[in-house]
């Protein structure tokens, strides 16, 4: 699930998706470094059945960030490619940035502004 260069920003805790049904989240996460755009894993503990697309189980995963601090506008869905049977993946605005440095990432496209 993580690497040495995850960082984690929430462990388990349930959402429910548009039929309903329970789904547990274990963990969401981000790499330590990149370039601008952030990609947000959300690891599922099982498949998710299409929740990748399920905008109100979608809509608590970017409320349970922001109850961890996150200010800013809501998360598309990333690159339909990176998407797994147990793994969402997001594609956070701009204003993720700030919330994210704070917990230690690391723009590296700051590198060449100077």
């Amino acid at each position: 699930m993580s690497t040495d260069t995850d960082i984690q920003l929430s462990g388990p805790f349930k959402a429910t998706d548009s039929s309903g049904q329970s789904v547990d989240i274990k963990a969401i996460r981000i790499f330590d470094e990149g370039y601008g755009i952030i990609d947000v894993y959300v690891d599922a503990a099982k498949p998710l059945d299409g929740g990748h697309k399920d905008p109100v189980l979608l809509r608590q995963i970017v409320e349970r960030l922001r109850a961890l601090g996150y200010k800013g506008p809501d998360f598309g869905l990333s690159d339909p490619g990176l998407q797994e049977s147990k793994l969402i993946v997001l594609e956070a605005p701009e204003e993720f940035a700030d919330f994210a440095k704070k917990h230690g990432w690391k723009n590296l496209a700051e590198d060449f502004d100077e």
